[in-house]
């Protein structure tokens, strides 16, 4: 789920100088543009500048990178560290910023890295670039994506003669694309030499007709996977391109002065300050092709596949202030509002109703509006009846409203020596600190909403615990989002099956209701399937959960959960995934929690988690 944030500005520096009272407009755009999507990647960040017109013997591509949580600031410090001690009179120059500054330039590039991989260091950290000594045979790139297949373009890298250095999917992006610009370079050259056209000629021709979506098509091309990249080219194109089921987001915004894109469209809107209908979403299998004078068009790179936009975006990886997210996010609470009241057995006099963590507070909201509107019909049924009430009991029936409380505040947060100690547990446990007095001891239930129950680590270690301290008469833990079921292999770090609790839930399920024999038969399938094209591999992780509803499973969710020294009882409510698609109608990608995925590259990846974690082998990918 990394981020991305492009800046191409249209017009010479000179004019931002005299129209904003800086140079550096680009330079301060992208760094708004990365700060507010900081929530997309924490493990490290990067940014690039190209500046154009150059002169030969010039630095024309400058980059900073750097690891941890904050990196987008030291990034930006060691970017001004190169301005340091420059007299106001110079500095203030445009035309000496852009001739002689590092970043003084018109194509900017940044990235937030969310690995998905489990490696680190700095040589993962985007932008990559690929050095040439020709401007239109560089190139940087950079992108929120994951590819199923690398394998297969390994394979097909090697066969054409290349070596590259890793099997990662940035670098083998990079060397593909790289490949295909060296290729469109060289037939661009053939013609024009053909043609008689000098050196300095052919250079400038390349130049203005190269074809940068013949590129990224013959690119792509084989390509398997979930991906939105941007690159930047040595000698001022640019682009950004979407995979063709949509399933990364890419949003965009054009001016006579900018062209900016980003993985959030709030967060474009918040930065140029401009209307939602203004920043405009790429379509599937699209790209935004940005040439060195400034001209750009939308070109159709892929034919767009069945749509399955990433619905965890809209869940919980996305900002909330986003128009359409904030309204569906909450609208899945409101849609939990039937499982809820059957969950309290609908005593909403001895309910409270909270939220833990703070990124569900927009389904609370949902959540609280379908309580009132179910308290408001109840209201009117018993006001519309032939009943006479007493002017006493007429007023409790009028005033009664649902009971919501700040139940936990995050108190602390979790240092890395403690994370490491083997005491972490019971530390945990102090993170989150709780409002007593809030409930009624031993009268009260107390419904708690989170936006996702994925391993449930931080529920079993700390927060039942924490609840359980107010002693209420029931703890109601609700996920508006479904049980996450399966690995995803397109963005989101999740891909083992052992770290999943609705898996570990429907395991132990087979094996006390003495079907344990599906699990064999299960991995045998699997087991066969593991060396055939992944284009006929199925996904039998499935029948795993077969035989269980979602109720049942839930069930023993919270069983699992329970510490055994909380004697309160217990229950875990989760969103329907026919609820989720009612909610986020537009964005229909649940692999995670249906199995179906979009590409046959994410049976494959399904199968060999299941295969890994019979096997034992549950860090292999």
């Amino acid at each position: 789920m990394c981020g991305i944030a492009y800046v191409r500005l249209r017009k010479p520096l000179e004019y931002y100088y005299m129209q904003y009272g800086t140079w550096k407009y680009g330079l301060e755009k992208l760094y708004l543009l990365m700060e507010k999507q900081h929530n997309r990647g924490q493990e490290g960040a990067g940014l690039a500048c190209i500046k154009l017109h150059s002169k030969p013997g010039e630095e024309y591509i400058f980059r900073e990178r750097a690891e941890g949580a904050g990196a987008i600031n030291q990034i930006f410090e060691d970017v001004y560290k190169n301005y340091a001690n420059i007299p106001d009179a110079i500095w203030n120059d445009p035309t000496y910023a852009k001739e002689n500054l590092p970043f003084a330039g018109e194509l900017y590039l940044g990235h937030l890295r969310y690995s998905t991989t489990g490696k680190h260091g700095i040589s993962y950290v985007h932008p990559f670039l690929r050095r040439s000594n020709w401007k239109d045979r560089s190139l940087v790139l950079a992108g929120n994506f994951n590819l199923t297949n690398v394998d297969e373009v390994f394979a097909k890298l090697t066969k054409i003669g290349q070596h590259p250095r890793d099997m990662g999917d940035t670098i083998l992006m990079l060397e593909t694309i790289g490949h295909q610009l060296d290729q469109e370079v060289q037939r661009k050259y053939d013609q024009y030499d053909k043609e008689g056209k000098s050196n300095d000629e052919i250079s400038e021709l390349i130049e203005k007709n190269m074809n940068i979506g013949e590129v990224i098509r013959r690119s792509e091309e084989g390509w398997d996977g979930g991906y939105t990249i941007c690159g930047m080219i040595g000698h001022g194109d640019s682009f950004v391109f979407r995979d063709p089921h949509g399933i990364r987001p890419a949003f965009y915004y054009i001016d006579d002065e900018i062209i900016v894109a980003a993985s959030e469209r709030p967060v474009i809107q918040t930065v140029m300050n401009v209307a939602f209908d203004d920043v405009k979403e790429l379509g599937a299998g699209e790209a935004l092709i940005m040439k060195k004078d400034g001209d750009f068009h939308l070109e159709q790179i892929r034919e767009p596949l069945k749509p399955t936009q990433c619905s965890f975006e809209r869940i919980y990886f996305s900002r909330g202030s986003d128009m359409d997210i904030y309204q569906e996010r909450k609208r899945l609470g409101e849609l939990l509002t039937p499982s809820i009241l059957r969950s309290i057995n609908y005593d909403l006099k001895h309910s409270v109703f909270s939220f833990i963590p703070n990124t569900a507070e927009v389904a609370f909201y949902g959540m609280m509006h379908g309580i009132e509107n179910y308290m408001i019909e109840e209201k009117k049924e018993k006001l519309t009846s032939a009943n006479k009430y007493t002017d006493k009991e007429l007023q409790e029936i009028i005033s009664a409203r649902p009971r919501m409380e700040k139940i936990a505040i995050k108190d602390i947060k979790m240092r890395t020596f403690i994370a490491q100690d083997k005491n972490r547990n019971d530390l945990a446990a102090h993170v989150y600190d709780i409002t007593y007095g809030s409930i009624k001891d031993g009268e009260d239930n107390l419904v708690i909403i989170d936006d996702s129950i994925v391993r449930g680590t931080t529920l079993r270690q700390s927060i039942i615990k924490i609840l359980n301290r107010l002693n209420p008469k029931k703890i109601v833990i609700v996920s508006s989002s479904p049980q996450v079921r399966f690995p995803d292999c397109y963005g989101i770090d999740m891909s083992r099956m052992s770290e999943f609790i609705a898996f570990k839930a429907a395991i132990a399920l087979l094996k006390e209701t003495g079907k344990e024999a599906l699990i064999n038969e299960v991995y045998a399938k699997s087991k066969a399937q593991q060396h055939l094209p992944k284009e006929q591999v199925v996904n039998y992780v499935k029948e795993i959960y077969a035989p269980f509803s979602v109720e049942e499973i839930s069930q023993k969710i919270a069983q699992m959960l329970t510490p055994s020294d909380v004697k309160t009882e217990v229950e875990i409510v989760y969103q329907h995934i026919e609820q989720l698609h009612e909610a986020c109608p537009n964005h229909s990608g649940d692999w995670y929690f249906s199995g179906d995925y979009p590409t046959p590259g994410g049976n494959r990846l399904v199968n060999n988690a299941f295969i890994n974690y019979i096997e034992g082998n549950p860090d292999k990918r």
